[in-house]
């Protein structure tokens, strides 16, 4: 019978260190390649709270009026 266990000081039956690593090396990457398209739904969330507020305000206008 083979013995497929690694030595007791790097057992990870869960792997999660590998995962782990495996985020953390690609972690930068992804940021940085996301970075230039932000300003896409910045603008996007800029005009919905500008919509929004226009809305808040004709509705306090007919109410007050």
């Amino acid at each position: 019978m083979a013995n497929n266990q690694a030595p007791q000081g790097n057992h990870d039956p869960a792997g999660s260190t590998q995962m782990f690593r495996a985020f953390v090396d690609e972690a930068p990457q992804g940021r940085q390649a996301a970075a230039p398209s932000s300003g896409g739904p910045r603008i996007g969330l800029i005009l919905g709270v500008i919509a929004a507020a226009a809305v808040i305000a004709a509705v306090a206008w007919l109410a007050l009026s």
